[in-house]
């Protein structure tokens, strides 16, 4: 599997972090904030430009483009910061990734008739954070 071995003498149940772990630990912290870079941009041009989006009719999340401008902004944010406390390798960091990161995918679900492919990004950039450090978050802090 990985090529560093767990020393005898360790403490049952300890195990060496394993390279590929930190790695995508690693990755989930660049998406996260790159999630919210690009939640950033969305936002900012709808603060900007009410016109550049696209009207869309009859939908559940029907907001004025401002609204969704501020939504976005604020959420890249938290996420742009919360991608940085990553790497710290804490678990408060983990856990605030694990939530923002499904905050994320469901406003993007929501801005889905607006941007549909930004959206599709987001949803999967988020997908890939929230299967990063719920299955390889503690290596980096061991890392």
């Amino acid at each position: 599997m990985t090529d560093i071995e767990t020393p005898i003498d360790a403490p049952p149940g300890r195990r060496e972090p394993s390279a590929w772990a930190v790695g995508w630990t690693v990755f989930a912290a660049v998406m996260m904030a790159m999630t919210g870079t690009w939640h950033a941009i969305a936002g900012l041009v709808a603060l900007f430009d009410d016109d550049f989006f696209t009207q869309v009719r009859e939908y559940v999340f029907d907001f004025d483009a401002t609204t969704w401008g501020w939504i976005n902004l604020i959420l890249g944010i938290v996420l742009v910061i919360a991608g940085a406390a990553l790497i710290t390798g804490s678990v408060v960091a983990r856990a605030v990734g694990v939530a923002f990161a499904a905050i994320s995918m469901v406003a993007a679900f929501a801005w889905l008739p607006y941007q549909p492919v930004w959206a599709v990004l987001i949803v999967a950039a988020s997908t890939a954070v929230i299967w990063a450090l719920t299955v390889h978050g503690r290596d980096i802090a061991d890392g």
